[in-house]
Formats: structure tokens, C-alpha cells, sequence
């Protein structure tokens, strides 16, 4: 029996191959999900109670391995190219095959969840995971059905998740061992020769990235989102390790999600019921919150321990620098319920600058959002990966360009239309480097982001004076409470002005090279808010 009273049964799983599986474990309880990972020895407890794992060679997303099917529904749809690679239906279906094959008497661990916090467009997925340590992910990171749900719970889409399958490459119709395939006629992903947990997750994303701009008109967003106490609703957008579910986790403010999002014609909604946080470097002084999060029922990944201690040792990156937390969004005490705002007030773009060119914030008129929501700018900083020896631009489009399965222009001008209608201040906040780049300048105190971010949702940077970055271009205060007024100029941080108007230069034709691909389908208001060469003082 399942913890709902229901009879587990394989016919269910009969209709998608999986009939001939071995013992089934159907929605089993987090400590029951964590007891199977602990006797199997593919875990182990933290001092803080959370249970600690390792996903095996693949630390993080494998870009270059996801794959879609592409038939008569997606042909035309779907954006082809270095981020969405083609399948073929066949070689699909004999990858399908294969899996149900290797999954023959191995038993699985099956969690029902759904995704989007507004009824309106939810979507039940059902998860069938070899590893129990998936499925606890699962129910971590998607919403939790109640009982009353499970009891008639009726899968849309499904996911079949197991890391221990390996492809044979191009002879299934993959790169190498390892995939993450997308069926949008199926409703069906395919998962294997991984054990990252994260692919799960952006399975789903990608899927509702396809399914809600153009079948229900509704915006998705990688963002995070929070509302104030007078119900105005922020929304921050940026890649990874620029900050997102850091800044968005603000004790003033109940905190709607952490990662992914629609906006509808009635606000915004989460698509998850977790938070998945990079922990490398955590504190509980810097994030009380995700600190706060780590315990029993949460997932730590590729984490290393203090000695022969089961302490924690955020600051190793030994592993990876791709350290993460997954828990319940619950786990945090300040969140809104139902995960659901209006429409936003203020959206934030954030950047990591490891250049330290930009100012610690901005505002941007209409054109510079759409120019920089395109671009979806961050740097990676030497250290972090190998072979990274200086500041390296990284371009996402939308901030998210590797779960797009449409153009992205679909999801910009979605975006536009609705920063117009609902006149939403739009501000552009570095969180990297200040008084040089990396190596010579120093990181953002993140007490001075808060504040510069506070101030903005106050409305306290309405009636200041701004001035205008001699080669970006947008606008940034000469004050700002609670940060010192030399912080907000970005050149005048620089010892050596001569410097910093070359790096300046430097940025400003990677951000223009970027972005001539998009060129094409930009309107003038855009394309006029590209950054210009710079102007010496």
C-alpha cells in the first residue's frame, strides 16, 4: 500500500513500457525516500540532518546532450540549433525501449507531483526513478499533491529517470552515454546515464517554456519572485551565481519562489514547490534562510565534510563548484501561499560583472530592458571552472537560453508587451566586481545589493538624481540610503580610469557581437540601446 491507501499497481506503468519492473514504490514519504538511500550506502546524513549525496560524474547540466524529438508538432516551433538538439522520433522510441528494458526487475521509486501553483495551468507529472533519491528530489522540488489529489491523480507527462542506463551515442541517437530527450507528442522525458538531479527540474521547465507562450499565452520566466507587505510583487532575473535566490530571499519579503515562473493575465505564479540553492561558500550569516533550509528532508549534492566530521564544508569546491541544497519551499518561514503574486512592480536583471564595468544598479527605459533581457549577461570568474583563467562573458538569452525550446524573441516580446501594460520599473543590478575586475577590484558586499534593491522597492530612487554610463548608456543614481554615494559610479570605484574605459570598450563589443544574431528581429527601440564606445574624461 501507498501512505494514501491506495493499491500500487503496475498497469499504470504498463502503459508506458514499465510493466515488467521489479518492486514499485509508489509515493513514499520523504523519510521513507531517505531511509532507501541510507541502506543502499548512496547516502549520508549531515550533522544538520539533511541527507547528503553524490550525483557521480555529472555534477551539473549536461547542455550538449539534451535532445527534442522533432516531428510534425515541433518542426516548426521549436528553436533548433546549439541549444535544442533534434532527435529523431525512432531512435526516441529505441531509447525508450532500452530504458524500460534495463528497468526490468530493478524496482522504482514513483512520485506524483504537479507543476504551476495557479490551478488555472497545472500540470501532473509522474516521476518513475531508479534511484529514491530522484524521486525524494522530485517531491522536493514540484508540488505536492494533497491526498484528496493523489487519490484520482491522472499523469499528463512522465519522466523516467535513471542514471544507471548508459546510450550507446549516435547508435541511439545521443552524442555520448548520458541524455535528457523531450517528446512534446509523447508528454515524455527520458533520462539516463546522469544522476544530476537538476535535469529533472529542467525537464519540466523547458516543457512548460513550450507549452505556456504558445498554447495558453502565458509568460515564462527564469526568475525568482517575491511580495512586500503591501502586496507589490519583484521579480529577479539572472543566471547562475549572480545572486537569484539570495537577493529574492528577503526576510521583509514573502518569498513566492526561487527559480522558475509564469506571468498570466492575473499575475505571476511558481511553476515549483522547492527552492534548488547553490550552497558553495554558505553562511548562515550572508543567507540565513537557505541556511535555516538545510535540514531533514533536504538534499545536499556533492558536498564535502570538515575532516572525518559530517559538518559541512560549504567553502570546498573540491567537487564542484555546482554544490546545491534542493528542500521544500515550506522549509522557508516567510513565503506567500499559494505561491502566487500580482502583477510585478519592479523586475531585476542581475549580473555578476567580473569585469567591475557596470554600476551596482541602474534604471532602464523600455528599449535598454528588452536590449538586456536578450542579452542576459553574466561573467564567470577564474577558478570556477577549468581552464578559466580571467573574466569570461557568458550570454543567456532571457536569461535562461538553455531551457528555451522557442525563439527567443517569443518570450521577449511577451515580456515587453507586459512590462508596457503593467508599467513596470526595470533595474539592472550588478552583483559583481567593483574598483576593478576580478583580481584587482573586489566583490559587491551583498549588504549594499540588499540596500540598493530595498531603495528600489521603496520607491526610495524615484525623486534622486541619476546620471547616464558614457557607454551603456542607462541610468544610475548619485545617492542611494544606507550605501556610500562613490559605490554607485562604476568609473569613479577605478584607480586607473584609462582602465576602466578599456574594459568598458572590451564589454561593450562582446555585448554587441552577441547580440547581432537577435539583430534581425529587434525594433529600433532596441537596437538603440546597445552600449557605444566610450567616452574618455
Amino acid at each position: 500500500m501507498n501512505e494514501f491507501g491506495n493499491k500500487p499497481t503496475n498497469a499504470d506503468l504498463a502503459t508506458i513500457g514499465l510493466g515488467k519492473v521489479g518492486d514499485a514504490y509508489w509515493n513514499l514519504e520523504p523519510a521513507e525516500l531517505i531511509e532507501s538511500t541510507i541502506l543502499s550506502g548512496e547516502g549520508v546524513f549531515a550533522d544538520s540532518g539533511a541527507l547528503a549525496i553524490e550525483t557521480g560524474e555529472f555534477t551539473g547540466r549536461s547542455p550538449k546532450d539534451k535532445f527534442c524529438v522533432k516531428d510534425a508538432k515541433t518542426e516548426n516551433t521549436v528553436w533548433w540549433g546549439d541549444v535544442n538538439y533534434p532527435m529523431e522520433q525512432a531512435k526516441f522510441d529505441q531509447l525508450h525501449d532500452k530504458m524500460c528494458a534495463y528497468l526490468q526487475g530493478r524496482e522504482v521509486f514513483i512520485k506524483d507531483a504537479m507543476a504551476c501553483a495557479d490551478p488555472t495551468y497545472r500540470l501532473n507529472l509522474r516521476v518513475v526513478a531508479e534511484k529514491p533519491w530522484s524521486a525524494l528530489f522530485a517531491s522536493n522540488m514540484f508540488l505536492r499533491p494533497s491526498h484528496e489529489e493523489i487519490a484520482g491523480f491522472q499523469p499528463e507527462w512522465h519522466i523516467i529517470c535513471a542514471p544507471g542506463f548508459t546510450a550507446s551515442g549516435p547508435a541511439d541517437g545521443t552524442r555520448q552515454h548520458n541524455f535528457a530527450a523531450i517528446n512534446f507528442s509523447k508528454k515524455m522525458i527520458l533520462i539516463g546515464g546522469t544522476g544530476y538531479t537538476g535535469e529533472i527540474k529542467k525537464g519540466i521547465f523547458t516543457v512548460l517554456n513550450y507549452v505556456l507562450p504558445q498554447e495558453r499565452g502565458v509568460l515564462s520566466m527564469h526568475c525568482s519572485a517575491n511580495i512586500g507587505k503591501d502586496n507589490d510583487t519583484a521579480v529577479f532575473f539572472g543566471l547562475s551565481g549572480t545572486g537569484k535566490t539570495t537577493l529574492s530571499a528577503d526576510p521583509e519579503r514573502r518569498l513566492i519562489g526561487d527559480d522558475e515562473h509564469g506571468w498570466s493575465d492575473q499575475g505571476v505564479f511558481n511553476f515549483e514547490g522547492g527552492c534548488y540553492a547553490k550552497c558553495i561558500d554558505l553562511s548562515a550569516e550572508k543567507e540565513p534562510q537557505i541556511w535555516n533550509a538545510i535540514k531533514f528532508g533536504s538534499i545536499l549534492e556533492n558536498i564535502v565534510f570538515k575532516g572525518e566530521t559530517t559538518t559541512v564544508d560549504f567553502t570546498n569546491g573540491s567537487k564542484t563548484e555546482n554544490t546545491r541544497v534542493s528542500y521544500p519551499i515550506d522549509y522557508i518561514d516567510n513565503i506567500a501561499s499559494p505561491s502566487i503574486g500580482g502583477h510585478p512592480t519592479n523586475i531585476f536583471f542581475l549580473t555578476c560583472d567580473a569585469y567591475g564595468v557596470l554600476p551596482p544598479i541602474s534604471k532602464l527605459s523600455p528599449g535598454q530592458a528588452m536590449y538586456h533581457f536578450i542579452s542576459g549577461y553574466t561573467a564567470k570568474v577564474a577558478g570556477t571552472e577549468a581552464g578559466v583563467t580571467e573574466p569570461q562573458s557568458t550570454f543567456s538569452a532571457c536569461f535562461g537560453k538553455a531551457f528555451l525550446p522557442l525563439h527567443p524573441t517569443k518570450y521577449a516580446d511577451m515580456l515587453g508587451e507586459k512590462m508596457k501594460q503593467h508599467n513596470v520599473r526595470v533595474w539592472l543590478v550588478n552583483t559583481g566586481w567593483s574598483g576593478g575586475a576580478y583580481g584587482t577590484g573586489e566583490r559587491m558586499k551583498l549588504k549594499l545589493t540588499r540596500a540598493m534593491i530595498t531603495a528600489a522597492l521603496k520607491g526610495e530612487l524615484d525623486a534622486v538624481e541619476y546620471k547616464q554610463h558614457p557607454v551603456f548608456g542607462v541610468s544610475f543614481p548619485t545617492s542611494c540610503p544606507n550605501v556610500p554615494a562613490e559605490v554607485l559610479d562604476a568609473r569613479s570605484t577605478w584607480k586607473d580610469k584609462s582602465a576602466y574605459d578599456a574594459t568598458a570598450d572590451k564589454l561593450a563589443k562582446q555585448f554587441n557581437d552577441n547580440f547581432a544574431k537577435y539583430a534581425d528581429g529587434a525594433n529600433a527601440e532596441i537596437l538603440a540601446a546597445a552600449p557605444k564606445t566610450a567616452v574618455k574624461a
